[in-house]
């Protein structure tokens, strides 16, 4: 047993040799590589697990990173800060397809490199690999582009860039396809399927950001949008509020500028309307406050060189910029210059049977006025034009109303002083010859001068030239240019605005105007003032003027005649009348003869005054004396044919009976009242005032009035007058 057991220890002991001597060899190796191994795996699980962790976490910040911004620009750049751990990259960007005109553009690009590149570079979609990505919704990885020929045209502009290689991921969400998010590289780089499993997750939170802040700037741009429409459509309706409220065109103009302020920039506003008559645009109304003056109100402008100008032509909205502007050789365009205006908006003012004119905005900034903005001003100038066409239309009609009342009051007067071409008695040679040249002027618009001692009937020859004349179906206007003061003569000829002067409360019509397409007669024209009378040597050469307190020009027709019983060809030579007014009132003169020169029709006049005045005071007068005929007609009536009127008028009051009873006791020859003169200092100082009123027209103020002449104060002579018992006579 002993034998047999004893060397069964052996064999143990050498295996276990064998197996202690192994340990050196390879069999002995096994279980430390075994051991090795196993740490490896630990080593690449707890690589992957932290990768995996480092990309959650990833997905985490750019979560957060998309909780926190709205705005794209801002929240690629805080991804590119945190996707750089996780994800190789140099560039980051953000390509998305354009719907309306099928392209795909670089909205954003994130990069540290210096780059030429910048959004809004645009290609087609089947030449760039985000338009790839977009129709495949697949990921795209190249990890050379030398190795890719499919997009020359992005390939080359990526090289100069230095970018090497790339992977673009789609992004989509439930709604829709966006576009792609490329990341790029500067050096050879293949995305491992991890790297883009990565990617696309977070290209898949990026497409709902992108989503919603595409979306949120849509509705952005709705919402301005409809502000913007609602806005213009509270600027018409406040329009229309002012048109049915305001009849005055200026208050019309003022409300819309004020209304157009709220809803868009500028600074300037005017209107110009077309005038007819000179074929030229006037300012009529203007909203300046920050200009310098240069532009004013009843400015002319020039149809052809101006930008309302061509508005007004074309009928279309016309948008200027400063260059445009300089283009334009015209007064206007150098002053809006002038005033720092960069660009204008003018949009022509157009009713159903013509054009107005225009409405003008500009603005000190460049590019200040869009199509849209022309559009609004195009509604506005519809309604503006309506306005304006009834706007103009009332002020017509009420000029025409203020007309005809004061024509109307003019010819009440007129009626009640009842002259009339019929009044032009006799049948003498002398007064013969003047109505022969009264028919041969009448028929023309040549200017008369009618000259002659008062009381010789230079009115009635004056209107017996209306009454021949193309205008006698209008106005026969007459002005005693010694009765009115100096100061007032100017407003009476010309009007005035209101506030033109202390006292002017309202728009006056001036007797030009009123005597418009008629015959205006200048009676005494020789007492007009020296300074009063270039504007008259205007009116008669242009027909043109301007009222008191405007600067409006006003084109009339008018026939001018004057008469004056002074002499005006001593008084040129004397320098107290304008010797080119004298040349253009004197085209055609007329001598009136003294009815000391006309004995012959005294006889004729005695009759027919004598019934004029007893018709008039329901008297019958059936004979004349004919004593009194021939006491008449010897006599030298030195008041002409007004001094025998009144007392013709005395006779027909004293007569009681049918015979006229002409009181001759007052007819003194003319030696006889010299020597009476001499008998007493009242009686000369009398017959001294009682001339002077006389040649004064019985004037007594003013610089041609009685007083002036007889050298003392108004007052004094009316003292005199009154102790003297001097009347007027009827």
């Amino acid at each position: 047993m002993s034998e047999s057991s004893a060397p069964a220890p052996a064999p143990r002991s050498d295996t276990r040799e064998e197996i202690a001597g192994d340990a050196a060899s390879p069999l002995t190796a096994l279980p430390e590589t075994a051991a090795s191994s196993s740490t490896d795996l630990t080593t690449t699980r707890l690589g992957l697990a932290e990768q995996l962790d480092g990309q959650r976490q990833a997905l985490l910040e750019v979560a957060e990173a998309i909780a926190l911004h709205r705005d794209l620009g801002e929240l690629f750049h805080d991804l590119a800060g945190r996707l750089h751990r996780v994800v190789q990259f140099d560039y980051l960007n953000l390509v998305l397809h354009d719907t309306a005109r099928n392209v795909m553009r670089l909205h954003i690009l994130e990069t540290s490199q210096p780059t030429r590149v910048r959004p809004g570079l645009e290609l087609p979609v089947g030449e760039t690999p985000a338009g790839t990505v977009w129709e495949t919704q697949q990921p795209l990885v190249v990890a050379d582009i030398e190795q890719e020929s499919r997009y020359p045209t992005l390939l080359q502009t990526l090289r100069q860039e230095q970018v090497k290689s790339f992977c673009m991921l789609p992004l989509t969400t439930a709604h829709r396809r966006l576009g792609a998010l490329g990341f790029g590289r500067t050096v050879l780089h293949r995305y491992s399927e991890a790297e883009v499993e990565f990617m696309q997750q977070v290209a898949r939170q990026v497409a709902v950001a992108v989503d919603n802040a595409l979306n949120y700037r849509s509705a952005q741009a709705y919402q301005q949008q409809l502000a913007q429409q609602r806005d213009r459509l509270q600027v018409l309706l406040e329009v229309n509020n002012v048109l049915v409220s305001h009849l005055d065109v200026r208050e019309l103009f003022e409300a819309i500028a004020a209304c157009l302020r709220r809803v868009m920039h500028h600074e300037y506003t005017s209107l110009a309307l077309y005038d007819p008559a000179t074929k030229r645009m006037r300012v009529q109304f203007l909203d300046f406050p920050e200009g310098r003056g240069l532009i004013r109100e009843e400015m002319s402008i020039a149809v052809e060189s101006s930008p309302s100008g061509c508005s007004f032509r074309s009928r279309q909205p016309l948008l200027a910029s400063r260059a445009d502007l300089e283009k334009y050789d015209s007064e206007i365009a150098r002053h809006l210059l002038a005033e720092g205006v960069r660009s204008v908006c003018c949009v022509p003012l157009v009713t159903r049977n013509r054009v107005l004119g225009a409405l003008n905005v500009a603005s000190l900034r460049d590019a200040a006025f869009t199509q849209e903005d022309a559009d609004l001003l195009s509604q506005v100038s519809a309604q503006i034009a309506i306005a304006v066409e009834n706007a103009l239309a009332f002020k017509e009609i009420a000029e025409l109303k203020n007309k005809l009342a004061e024509e109307k009051l003019y010819l009440e007067d007129e009626i009640r002083t009842e002259f009339n071409f019929e009044e032009i008695v006799g049948d003498s040679a002398v007064l013969k010859l003047i109505l022969r040249q009264v028919e041969t002027v009448a028929p023309t618009d040549s200017t008369v001068l009618i000259q002659g001692e008062t009381g010789t009937g230079k009115e009635l020859v004056a209107r017996a030239i209306h009454n021949l004349s193309n205008r006698r179906e209008r106005t026969f206007v007459k002005v005693n240019c010694a009765a009115i003061p100096t100061g007032l003569l100017e407003s009476e000829l010309f009007g005035h605005e209101r506030g033109a002067f202390t006292g002017a409360i309202a728009r006056k019509i001036g007797r030009f105007e009123l005597a418009h397409g008629g015959t205006l007669f200048l009676d005494e024209v020789g007492d007009i003032s020296l300074e009063l009378q270039p504007k008259l040597l205007r009116v008669l050469q242009e027909q043109e003027f301007e009222r008191l307190g405007s600067t409006r020009t006003i084109r009339v027709d008018v026939r001018v005649v004057a008469a004056t019983n002074r002499d005006l060809a001593r008084m040129v030579a004397e320098r107290e009348f304008r010797s080119d007014l004298y040349y253009r009132l004197n085209v055609f003169p007329l001598l009136m003869p003294p009815l000391r020169d006309r004995h012959e029709d005294i006889p004729q006049l005695v009759r027919y005054l004598a019934q004029k005045y007893a018709r008039r005071m329901n008297k019958r007068i059936e004979s004349i004396p004919a004593e009194t005929l021939d006491a008449l007609t010897r006599y030298h009536w030195p008041g002409n044919v007004r001094e025998l009127e009144n007392l013709i008028e005395r006779a027909v009051i004293l007569s009681a009976g049918p015979a006229l009873r002409v009181p001759l006791a007052e007819l003194k020859p003319p030696a006889e009242a010299a020597t009476e003169g001499l008998v007493t200092l009242e009686a000369a100082e009398r017959q001294h005032i009682l001339r002077a009123l006389e040649e004064t027209n019985w004037v007594l103020g003013g610089p041609r009035g009685a007083a002036t002449r007889l050298g003392m104060k108004r007052t004094t002579l009316q003292s005199r007058m009154s102790k003297l018992k001097i009347t007027r006579p009827a």
